[in-house]
């Protein structure tokens, strides 16, 4: 074991997480793991502690580091662990001069914790690296942090304010990671539609999104990892209805169906405007397909107030559910309100993702038949262009097919899980 990094959370942490292995390989570290924490959720940073203590009776000899959103947050929860070498702030996971310290000057028993204020940071730079270890798709990092206050949300303490990339430093990104052979990019950040509020002219998403497709002629795909509909600017929704290269699937950040709920979250729509958007959008891209994050049992959340967001699933017409239920992170305002019970909040969880297994089940029913662009993952497994998971029934006589490649199949039917298909040559 030379550097190992272990990587829980969302895409941006993907990405961070192969910034760090270069940054760790070119200081010369080895006999190192890193920890890179989500704080998103309670379960998630029980994890992270599961996750080291598994690390530590692995690797006695080794350092473990922790870093990421929960060791920014929660810093003293970690550092009072007694298999942790060193808690990092996670600003400073991302700079050389943190890895090339651990080097030089080893770990220091006084400075076990090293975790700045995060809303002191103002700027994100575009880090680039060559690609991503043991992926077909690749994460472009164009933003961090986040200027809202969901009252149920800890990130902002983890990831401070929105900063964005400039267009430039994406671009040359994507260029070079189209040139190493990736079909696909997925912009990925914490606040995605906020990219560009704090750059000069305050561009919007939908700026350089047409920016990457005019300036790299041979990105094949291009998909948007998550976007606030509300923040969805009319250049995007353009897009979205004339580029065949920006992938139909879009994620959102729905959260909740009912208009109190919603205002006691203090987002900023309503039930009314996710529908609305949902219905615009699938009327330029009529093939578009949704996933959305929901969460279960919020603090007041009535029975016929969950009745809403159940029905939502069908109102905005979803498909790919992320369900959470809800879980009071400590210096939240929810964390203060009253709470329902675990048992119920577990019983419409379970609801929720019951109507979202639905909604993929007819997916799949409905995609029986048709001819989909398969981006390969591995073992003859791969993505069509809505980011369904899709086996792939014969790999071409020729033989296996190398993982990156797209390939053009005919949806056969479906698992439980996935959908079959057969390459259109051999329908």
């Amino acid at each position: 074991m030379t550097i190992d990094v272990l990587t829980f959370g969302c895409r941006l942490n993907t990405v961070e997480s192969e910034t760090i292995r270069r940054e760790a390989e070119a200081a010369g570290l080895s006999d190192l793991v890193v920890v890179n924490t989500c704080a998103v959720t309670g379960e998630a940073v029980r994890q992270a502690r599961q996750a080291i203590r598994r690390a530590r009776r692995d690797n006695p000899a080794a350092r473990i580091v922790v870093t990421g959103c929960a060791a920014q947050v929660e810093p003293d929860t970690f550092a009072g662990m007694e298999e942790v070498d060193l808690v990092l702030g996670n600003d400073a996971k991302l700079e050389a001069a943190s890895w090339r310290g651990l080097k030089d000057f080893g770990i220091e028993a006084t400075e076990k914790v090293r975790v700045n204020d995060i809303f002191s940071v103002r700027e994100t730079a575009g880090h680039m690296i060559e690609g991503l270890e043991g992926r077909t798709r690749a994460f472009v990092q164009v933003q961090n942090g986040c200027d809202h206050r969901c009252t149920f949300c800890i990130i902002p303490y983890g990831r401070g304010n929105s900063r964005s990339v400039p267009a430039g430093a994406v671009v040359e990104q994507v260029r070079r990671l189209t040139g190493n052979g990736y079909a696909e990019i997925v912009l990925t950040g914490v606040d995605i539609t906020s990219w560009g509020q704090d750059l000069p002219g305050t561009p919007k998403l939908g700026d350089l999104v047409g920016s990457l497709l005019r300036h790299v002629p041979d990105l094949q795909r291009l998909r948007i990892s998550s976007i606030d509909s509300v923040e969805a600017d009319p250049a995007l929704i353009d897009l979205i209805g004339a580029e065949a290269r920006l992938m139909p699937h879009f994620h959102l950040s729905l959260q909740a169906g009912d208009d109190m709920i919603l205002k006691r979250m203090k987002r900023r729509h309503l039930r009314d405007d996710a529908i609305r958007f949902c219905a615009d959008v699938r009327a330029r891209r009529p093939d578009v397909v949704f996933g959305a994050d929901l969460i279960a049992g919020f603090p007041t959340e009535t029975e016929a107030m969950f009745e809403n967001s159940l029905k939502l699933v069908a109102d905005c017409g979803l498909t790919h559910l992320h369900v959470f239920p809800f879980s009071p992170r400590p210096g939240t305002p929810a964390a203060r309100m009253p709470q329902l019970d675990r048992a119920t909040i577990k019983a419409r969880a379970q609801r929720l993702r019951e109507a979202g297994e639905a909604a993929l089940a007819a997916h799949f029913d409905a995609e029986i038949g048709r001819l989909r662009q398969i981006l390969v993952e591995k073992d003859g497994i791969g993505r069509t262009e809505h980011f369904t998971l899709c086996e792939i029934a014969a790999p071409p006589a020729s033989g296996p097919v190398r993982p990156g490649t797209i390939l053009t199949a005919r949806i056969t039917g479906h698992t439980v899980r996935a959908l079959t298909a057969t390459l259109a040559e051999a329908a």
